[in-house]
Parts: structure tokens; C-alpha cells; sequence
């Protein structure tokens, strides 16, 4: 039966049917239909290309959704991807979207490609994705001469649901063909659009009685580390080595069918990769992704402020020191979700060690109008070693409209915060508007930070500043020469400048006030209907530091205004080609002398269980205090056995520490929710002077850190 045009009725079929993407069970031939996939790329409205054809049915505990992507060229399939939690986008993929909450407001997402990879998301507000959270589901892909099929097994109690009759949730569909860079989709087709358009999206019916009980699922683990002894770069012991277990637990629990909790027991988080080393050429604290799985669930319920310049709360302010060297976490609980309109999130965290701190959160939001909402947050810190209580607390208002087919959204957050020993409550600020559509994609803000603002469990890239950022970009579609769409900012630049906050905002105009300024006008950007992208730019910069500071080792920058040029160039090929490179070339001012700046990133994924990608960046600076050679390397080899088999080896180098890092990981998934994890990590100086320097033999002996890790997680549902 073919479904209508928004709606899709779900099948009811026995408990535990035949899960191999055979489809050959006569309940698939009796399910609903949807076979209108439309394109959203590269011809908006037009049919796919290719024929798709989804059924969804249900049984007592899970959602099976089948999706054959007929193909009349089934040797051009593309997959290369095995890993889970990879970018699939490499890859031919399909992706489910589930709003569960049936609110048009946040969704789960389940991708895979034909080898039957797997990546899932939470969606939340407009834009935020959350694809570092990993739900319990399953999924078989099968292939033949017509295509592929993939069936998609999603237990309920994955998701979040009002219980009792007559539910529905919002669905949608996306397949992906990459060697056609084509984008097709059951609903939301438009390019303004987009699987992420949940206005848009269509709606699973017949669902039937639905009940999500108080399950509990507990997962405990054992692990055990052995540490080497560390050195200093000279040679000299810093510490003993060590060998050692411990054991705690995670555990989740659905308070109710919207709210659930989750709790955790002496903390471990020695599986998560390392951070990526960068060297910083600025005189501003760098920004680093959480990756700690505990903190990634529901995060995004607790954004607050703008992602790596003022954020309320950064869990990376629990349990890691600015450093990222970690404390002990002896226990935390989150509680999230949703009750009717309001969006609830709260976390409570004990930190050990030197910190001795105890962290809180709370987090709630109210939904006005379609999708927008208003919301507060409280932060709070305390503990012997804190100095008193740290609070802080805000506001924010999110209104992203539909106007005659167009997005806008305007945006507004205040915080402020109370630092013992700090008199008053410093502010910030900031409001926004956005118009993110596909001719014109236009931005624009204006923040306010004061000198004393400091966030207990934040963070704050600058401070005691007015700054604006914006940009207006015109993106016409040609349909020649190749050229899927150009992207031109000239004649006006994109812009971010920053005045002192003793000025009033009016100064944000005056250039003679600006203490930092970075002016891009892009030239021209083109993306081709290959996928490959090319970018030239002109970079106009001031910095105005007020005293000097070290930019690269023993060279420093002195106090000062300082204005300069450059030009800066990009391309970028396909990710569909079993080689994908990117390279960005930079050069011309830097403070009062100049500099090249070049990088370059390659990626090859030949179809079969290894991928292997190197990135390279080179900085060649001549300044007046001195010349600088700032050069950092990364290299990654993944070999995948199969879909929950993988070894990753993660290598990296910069030579403003003189120092090379090797975090070797082995990941193995017994079942889905268990896993067993063997981790090595270690760093080994590269100084010249050092006499156990890397390379060199018997260096392994004499590294400056070493740790082996042995860690078993086993998912237990009572």
C-alpha cells in the first residue's frame, strides 16, 4: 500500500520477526509504502534519480524500519566506512529521523551505508547536532543486482515518547548517493529545508499503545592500567610507574516515559581519543570538543552562549583541569528530558584529586510558538579548594521563524556571574540574527562581556570587550560549467571586530578604538556538481595587544597596534573519491612582518577495511623579534575487521613542544551496548639536546609517559 503523501502507517508484526534485510516476510509486502523521495540536490523538487522504497512495522519492543535503495548501477556503489560512528558521508547512506516527542522540536537519528556502519545523532533546537551519543539499535544491510537494502531494528525504550494510545511520531528519510552528490528526501526536499527541517517532516501512524516503563540499565566496568615511569625531556624520573584496577559503574534509568536519569560511580574515561594538538599562534585560550561519553548525552539541552567564545557551561570544566590533565570523578547524575513544554536538564558532579569540588547544573527551557523557545540556566560551584562558592546564571531567548518560506531567527542570551572576592554580578551579553537560506545566507551580532565575567563552569575566550562578528553572502546557482553553486562575500566582509567594553559600542565602528579585527572578503568560492570546493580570499587584520606576549616558543610579539594583509586560498576535493585531499595556502602580513602559512589534509579510503589520513600545517614567520618555523603533523591508520571491530592508531607531532604522541586504540563491540577497549598511550620528546630524544634507540624505554589500559563495559538490563 503506498503511503500518503505526509503519513505512513506502521505495521504491527510477532515478536522478534527475521532481522537480515531480506524483506521476503509477507507482513514487509502488506506494510505502507513511501516511494516520493524528491531531490533536495542537485535539482530541488525533481524525482530521485533513483528509485526508494521504506516500510516501517513494529513489534512489542522495537521499530523495524526496511529501506530498499534500488540502483541500476550496483557495481558504483560507494562504501568504504565500517566504523562505528565514522562519517558516512564518504559513502552512499541512509538516514532515519525519529521526533519521538512528536514536537517538531528535537529528533534521533540513525545513518548507515551498505556495509552496514553505523552513526546515530540527537537533534535538538535548530542546529544542534549531537553525534557523539550512541543509542542501543541494530541494523542489517544486504546487497544484490538491484541496489541495496538496509533494515534499521530501534527498540523503544532507545527513545523518548509520551506513553498510551494513539501515538505518533514525526519520521523522515534521507538517502544520500554519492557519486551523484545527490540528496533526496520523503519530506522537507526544499533547500531550505533539509532533513533537519522538522516543520517539514512527515508523521508515523498506527503506532498503537505505546509504554516506556522505569527500565534500569546498568553498566558497569572493570579496568586495568598500567603506567610507565615519567621523565622529564632530559631524562630525569618524574614519577614511578605504576600497575592498578579499579571499577565503577554507569547507570540509566527512565524516571519517566520523557525523563530519564542517568548515574555514574568512580568515572573513567581513559578510552576517549586523545585531543588533537594545535599549535596556538594567537594570545587567546584554544577551545577543545568534549568527547567524554557521560557529559554528550542530551548535551545539547545544555547549550548556553556561543560554542568556543562565551559559553555558560563547558563540561570540559568538570573532572579536566585547563590543561586537560584529568580529576577523578567519584560520582555525578544527570537528569534530562522533557515534560509537555518545558525541557528539563540538571547535573550534579563530585570531583577527587587536587579539584575536591562539587559541580551543578540546572537547565530549563519552555517552548513558545512553533520552535522557538525561553530559557534560564544556574550554575553553581563549591568545594575546599574552589575559594567559595562560584555561581552563575542567565537567560536566553531562541526564535527561529518561517517567514513566507524564508528562515530568520533572532536571538537573545544574558548571564552573569558572582566570583568570590569580585564585587557585583559581571554581565553578558549578546543578540543575534540569522538568516540561513540557500540564495542569501546573512548573520549578524553584537556582544557585550565585561571585565570581572567569569563563568565557574564556562568558558570565556575574551573578556571587558564590545564585539560584533557578521557576515552577507550571495549564493547563486549557475547551472554551468559544472558548478553546483558560488558563494561571493565581496564587496562586503565578512567581519569580526572587538573594541574595549570602556567604549561604547558606537566606537565598534571607529577603527582607531578596534583592539582586534579580522576582515575576510571572499573573493570567490565555488562548489562544483563533483563536490570538489575552491575558495580565494582577502584577509584584512589588527591586533592591538597591550603588552607583549610569546607567540612561538622564545619569539614574542611586543605591545603595540598592528594591521596587516594576506591572501588565502583553499581547495578541497570530494570525499567520494577513494583519495580526498584538502589543502589550504596562506600568505602575506603577519604583526609586523609577514609570514606563509601552508596545510594540507589527504584522506584515502580504498573500499575495504583500511583507512589511512595524514594532516600536515607549516607556519614560516618572520617578525621583527625573530623567524619562526611552527610545523605540526597528525597521522591516522583505522583497520576495521568488521562493523564493531576496529583498531585506530592516532599519531601526532608539534615542534613548539618538541614532542611526538602515539594513542593506539582497540575497540571491540561483543553485543551492541557492551564493549571492551585496549588503549595504549605515550609521548616521547624530540628536543635535540634531550639524550633519550625520539627517534632513538631504546627511546621506548625512556618515554616521558606511557599507560596501557584494559577496560570492559557490559550493558545490563534488569
Amino acid at each position: 500500500m503506498q503511503a500518503s503523501s505526509s503519513t505512513v502507517s506502521v505495521g504491527r508484526v510477532s515478536r522478534n520477526p527475521r532481522f537480515d534485510a531480506s524483506m521476503t516476510a509477507p507482513f514487509w509486502s502488506a506494510a505502507d509504502s513511501i516511494t516520493d523521495f524528491r531531490q533536495r540536490e542537485p535539482l530541488e523538487g525533481a524525482a530521485s534519480s533513483e528509485r526508494t522504497v521504506v516500510k516501517v512495522v513494529r513489534d512489542g519492543e522495537a521499530l523495524y524500519v526496511a529501506v530498499h535503495a534500488y540502483d541500476r548501477e550496483p557495481g558504483a556503489i560507494r562504501a568504504a566506512q565500517l566504523r562505528r560512528d565514522a562519517d558516512l558521508s564518504s559513502d552512499d547512506n541512509i538516514t532515519l529521523l525519529i521526533d519521538s516527542f512528536h514536537d517538531r522540536r528535537s529528533a534521533f537519528l540513525f545513518q548507515t551505508n551498505p556495509n552496514g556502519a553505523m552513526w546515530d545523532a540527537q537533534f535538538s533546537g535548530v542546529d544542534v547536532l549531537n553525534s557523539d551519543w550512541n543509542g542501543i539499535w541494530d541494523v542489517a544491510v544486504r546487497r544484490d543486482s538491484t541496489g541495496w537494502t538496509a533494515e534499521f531494528r530501534i527498540p523503544f525504550r532507545t527513545l523518548r515518547f509520551e506513553s498510551g494510545a494513539g501515538a505518533a511520531f514525526g519520521f523522515n528519510v534521507r538517502r544520500f548517493i554519492r557519486r551523484k552528490n545527490e540528496e533526496s528526501l520523503w519530506r522537507g526536499w526544499g533547500r531550505t529545508q533539509g532533513i533537519y527541517h522538522l516543520l517539514a517532516e512527515g508523521d508515523l501512524v498506527g503506532l498503537g499503545v505505546l509504554e516506556r516503563g522505569r527500565n534500569i540499565a546498568l553498566m558497569p566496568y572493570v579496568l586495568g592500567r598500567a603506567v610507565s615511569p615519567e621523565h622529564d625531556a632530559i631524562g630525569t624520573r618524574l614519577s614511578d610507574g605504576f600497575v592498578g584496577a579499579k571499577g565503577g559503574l554507569d547507570a540509566k534509568m527512565a524516571l519517566t516515559p520523557t525523563l530519564t536519569a542517568d548515574l555514574t560511580i568512580n568515572t573513567d574515561f581513559a578510552q576517549v581519543e586523545a585531543d588533537s594538538q594545535v599549535i596556538n599562534l594567537t594570545r587567546f585560550p584554544l577551545f577543545f570538543p568534549e568527547k567524554r561519553e557521560f557529559f554528550l548525552e542530551s548535551s545539547g539541552i545544555f547549550a548556553f552562549g556561543t560554542e568556543g567564545r562565551a559559553q555558560l557551561f563547558y563540561s570540559r570544566r568538570i573532572g579536566l583541569d585547563t590543561l586537560g590533565t584529568p580529576y577523578p570523578i567519584l560520582g555525578g547524575v544527570r537528569v534530562t528530558g522533557r515534560e509537555g513544554p518545558w525541557t528539563l536538564g540538571m547535573i550534579d558532579a563530585r570531583t577527587g584529586g587536587l579539584d575536591q569540588a562539587n559541580d551543578a547544573v540546572v537547565r530549563v527551557k519552555h517552548d513558545i510558538f512553533a520552535r522557538s523557545y525561553v530559557g534560564v540556566m544556574w550554575v553553581d560551584r563549591a568545594g575546599p579548594n574552589v575559594g567559595g562558592n562560584q555561581r552563575a546564571g542567565g537567560l536566553d531567548v531562541d526564535l527561529p521563524l518561517l517567514v513566507r518560506g524564508y528562515n530568520i531567527e533572532p536571538s537573545f542570551w544574558i548571564a552573569g556571574t558572582q566570583t568570590p572576592g569580585v564585587s557585583g554580578t559581571p554581565l553578558a551579553w549578546r543578540y543575534g540574527t540569522d538568516f540561513p537560506n540557500d540564495l542569501f545566507d546573512n548573520f549578524v551580532s553584537l556582544y557585550r562581556i565585561d571585565s570581572g565575567y567569569a563563568p565557574p563552569l564556562g568558558f570565556v575566550r575574551r573578556t571587558g570587550i564590545w564585539e560584533t562578528t557578521g557576515h552577507i553572502d550571495y549564493m547563486p546557482r549557475p547551472g554551468a560549467l559544472g558548478i553546483r553553486q558560488l558563494d561571493f562575500e565581496a564587496p562586503i566582509p565578512s567581519w569580526d571586530i572587538i573594541a574595549n567594553v570602556s567604549s561604547s559600542p558606537s566606537t565598534l565602528v571607529d577603527s582607531r578604538s578596534w583592539q582586534t579585527a579580522n576582515l575576510t572578503w571572499q573573493v570567490l568560492g565555488v562548489t562544483l556538481q563533483s563536490g570538489d570546493q575552491f575558495s580565494a580570499s582577502v584577509v584584512r587584520s589588527m591586533d592591538a595587544p597591550t603588552e607583549s606576549f610569546d607567540i612561538f616558543r622564545t619569539i614574542s610579539v611586543g605591545a603595540g597596534r598592528y594591521w596587516w594583509t594576506r591572501g588565502q586560498a583553499q581547495y578541497r576535493t570530494s570525499m567520494g573519491r577513494p583519495f580526498s585531499l584538502g589543502s589550504t595556502l596562506g600568505f602575506g602580513g603577519f604583526y609586523d612582518g609577514s609570514s606563509v602559512d601552508a596545510s594540507l589534509s589527504g584522506t584515502w579510503r580504498g573500499g575495504g577495511h583500511v583507512i589511512l589520513g595524514v594532516d600536515a600545517s607549516r607556519t614560516e614567520a618572520r617578525l621583527s623579534s625573530g623567524s619562526f618555523v611552527a610545523t605540526a603533523l597528525a597521522g591516522r591508520m583505522e583497520y576495521a575487521v568488521n562493523t564493531r571491530t576496529v583498531f585506530l592508531t592516532f599519531v601526532q607531532f608539534n615542534n613548539e613542544n618538541r614532542r611526538v604522541d602515539f594513542n593506539l586504540r582497540f575497540h571491540w563491540i561483543p553485543q551492541i551496548g557492551d564493549d571492551v577497549y585496549l588503549v595504549w598511550n605515550s609521548g616521547y620528546t624530540t628536543d635535540p639536546a634531550a639524550p633519550y630524544r625520539f627517534p632513538t634507540r631504546g627511546a621506548l624505554s625512556r618515554s616521558l609517559n606511557g599507560a596501557f589500559v584494559v577496560k570492559a563495559v557490559h550493558r545490563l538490563t534488569p
